[in-house]
């Protein structure tokens, strides 16, 4: 299995636990969580660190380096 097939059967876990996902606007919230907790991970950057900085205000190194770029 490549990367994105194990980031995709998250969701399909998800879906079978709770049976369905309730809302369009759920289902967009999931993926944007799921998408920076893997994203974040595969940098190096712990669950619980990127979700501290998350709800701190502020971005993981690598992602605040390439904001700062585009400034």
């Amino acid at each position: 299995n490549n990367q994105g097939e194990r980031d995709f059967r998250m969701s399909k876990v998800q879906q079978k636990i709770s049976g369905c996902f309730r809302s369009w606007d759920g289902v967009k919230a999931y993926c944007r969580i799921r998408s920076y907790i893997s994203t974040c991970q595969k940098h190096g950057v712990g669950v619980g660190e990127a979700l501290s900085l998350l709800f701190a205000g502020k971005w993981p190194d690598f992602i605040q380096e390439k904001l700062d770029r585009l400034v």
